[in-house]
This record gives structure tokens, sequence and C-alpha cells, in this order.
């Protein structure tokens, strides 16, 4: 029996987790769970699975609190999770503390199931180096990243020719530049395809999101970025490809269900049914391809740009979008304001290229500053 810790439990990764478990409870055992704020799911959790450690960024009263779980509260108190006994971490945090339950679950040699983009984007050297030191595997969950892995039969050292990454295009994928002048949070939050949490669905409509797997595709694969190609891919049928030195393009296919990669990168090397909908190829009527129009979606090539000059920069570009998409999302700044903030940190910053952990800490309060300041936010 595989002994998970979760953290980043009451989440959209995290709570499709905890369906793969109750798919197979004679296969896999929750020890920690680790959550954000919603309290009341965060209890049915613990309820439920009675993990022997639980942690929440939201303090609880202790009268709410169920007997037999050791607790831990505050913003970093999702370190207490990633305990000894667990064999697996999945790491479902959204944002740059990402990074920080990474690292530590690497320290503490614990193989992971990542769904965190920030800690490849910001610490992708850090986090592969060590994780190398220490024997330590990273399992793919984004559902491109699992298609790269599976077209490189579970092996990232794999050689390859190019790897084409999928984007649906996100809600505004056919608006005009005009017409992406008035947006609001409330448009960007209805994703043609997939159902996310609020701070990626922005991401895939900006598409800062797929800007971030170009970047981890460099540091999961050790792939070059002009072997790195993005296509829009409207039905979201296709996760992704791998181009090979003789022509042969291997792709994953299946209806859009973040279901699969999580539970392969748990049941990793063995394959279960998920009971997801067997993909109809005759229902299918088309599959598509286009360019990123990327003077409609300018935040993708920023962002690209800023993980190939590399250093604490990926961390600035990373850090400015993360504050940038939350003041969208609570109507505080517009749309094209996220672009804005990205592009202003990554011009005003005076960086290095360290990649240490304290480094990588500075830059990203760097950005929060930069974006506050800019909007006059306290």
């Amino acid at each position: 029996m595989k002994k998970i810790a979760l953290i980043g439990s009451t989440g959209s990764i995290g709570k499709q987790t905890l369906s793969v478990v109750r798919r197979y409870p004679d296969k896999f055992k929750i020890v920690s769970l680790a959550g954000g704020n919603n309290d009341g799911e965060f209890l049915k959790q613990v309820q439920e699975f009675k993990p022997a450690v639980a942690t929440m960024a939201k303090e609880l009263d202790k009268a709410e609190l169920i007997n037999g779980t050791e607790y831990f509260f505050g913003q970093d108190a999702f370190k207490n999770a990633i305990i000894d006994d667990a064999d697996i971490v999945v790491v479902a945090l959204v944002g740059f503390k990402g990074l920080l339950a990474v690292l530590d679950a690497i320290e503490k040699g614990k193989d992971i199931a990542l769904a965190n983009k920030e800690s490849l984007v910001v610490g992708g050297e850090l986090v592969m180096e060590r994780a190398k030191e220490k024997g330590v595997r990273i399992m793919p969950v984004d559902s491109e990243h699992s298609a790269i892995w599976q077209a490189l039969n579970f092996d990232c050292a794999k050689p390859f020719n190019r790897i084409i990454l999928t984007a649906s295009g996100g809600a505004f994928r056919d608006l005009t530049k005009k017409e992406l002048d008035c947006v609001t949070a409330e448009q960007a939050l209805k994703h043609p395809n997939w159902n996310m949490g609020a701070k990626i669905t922005v991401d895939c409509a900006t598409l800062v999101n797929k800007a971030f797997e170009v970047i981890e595709a460099k540091w999961l694969y050790n792939a070059k970025f002009s072997n790195i190609e993005v296509v829009v891919h409207r039905e979201s049928i296709i996760h992704s490809m791998v181009e090979f030195k003789d022509g042969a393009v291997m792709a994953q296919m299946s209806y859009p269900t973040m279901e699969l990669p999580i539970q392969l990168a748990l049941t990793y090397p063995e394959r279960f049914d998920t009971g997801i909908k067997p993909l109809d190829l005759f229902a299918i009527k088309s599959l598509t391809f286009e360019k990123v129009d990327n003077e409609r979606f300018p935040c993708f090539d920023l962002v690209v740009q800023a993980g190939k000059t590399g250093g604490t920069f990926p961390a600035v570009a990373n850090s400015a979008n993360e504050r940038a998409v939350e003041l969208f999302l609570n109507g505080k700044i517009s749309y094209k304001d996220i672009y804005k903030s990205i592009y202003g940190a990554l011009q005003s910053f005076d960086g290095g290229h360290h990649v240490h952990l304290e480094d990588l800490i500075g830059a990203d309060a760097f950005a929060r500053k930069y974006v506050d300041d800019l909007f006059g936010v306290k």
C-alpha cells in the first residue's frame, strides 16, 4: 500500500487525488493532509481519511477538530505534513509556496507527484539538482507533462527531437485584441474545456500557464527552448506530443480529465482503470492546430523570455503574475494590467543569475511589492 502526503488537499487537484484514493482504498492510504482556507472541506477530508497529521493555513477552533489526528496551523504549516511515514508527496499547492514544499519533500527523500508548476518555473535548476542528488523521482501531474512523460515511456532522459505542448487557448481564444480590453475575471474563469482552480484558469486565459509549461519542459526533460513548440489545440484531446529523431510523433490522447495524470503519477509504472469515458474517435469531428497569437497574448512570450534569461528572473515573472492575478480576481486591476505587472517587474528587477533559495525568496518578495506599489495596494 502506497502512503500519500497530500499537500493542497482542498484545491481542485487535491480533491481529485482523493477521488483516486477512494477508487483504490486497497492500494493507497492518506497519511497526511495539508489544506488551505476551506475549513468545511478540510474537516470532511480529515473525518473521512483519518490522517496522522493534518495542517491548515487557517487556524481552527479546537472544538472542531477530529480526535486521532495531530494538527498544525499557519501559512507554512504544510511543511509539517511532509512526514517520514509517507512514500510519496503530492504537491498540489498553487503558487511560489509549492517550491518550498517540493524542496522539503526532496530533502526527506520522498518521491513527488508534482502538480505545482511554479516550483520548476522558479527553482527548476535547484529542484532538479537536489532531486538527482537525493535519488528522488518527480512524476508530473500536469496533463501536458504527463503526456510527454508517457510518450517518452516514463523516461525523462530519453532522447527526442522536439516536444510539442498543446494549449486549449483558454477562455479568450476567440476574442479580438480590442475585445480583450474590457474582459472580466468572471469571463476568464469560464474555461471552454477544463474545470480547474481560479488562478490556473486565469493563467490559461493569458497563456502564462503555457509559458510556465515551456519552462517546466526545459527542466523535466533537459530540453533546449528551441526544441519546445506550443500549438493551440482547441479540442484538448491530444494532451501533448513528442517527435523523435526518425520523424515519428507520439501523442497521448483522452477526453479532458485530470484524474488520468493524477492516478498515473501514483500508480506508475502500472496503469489501472480510471472510470473515465473511453475515447470515441468516430464522435470527434476534427482535431485542429493553430499558432499562438503573440499579439493577443503577449504574456506568453514575456514569460518564456524570462525563462530563457534564467537565474532569478523566472521567479520575478512568476510572482508578479501571481500577485497580479490575485488582484484581478478581486476586481482591483484589469486583465491587461497582468501583462503590465509582469513586464514592469522584469524591467525594474536588478537581479542576478544565482538560484539559491534565499535569492529566489528575495525575487518573490521584490515582485509582489512591485505590483502592490504599482497599483497602490496596501
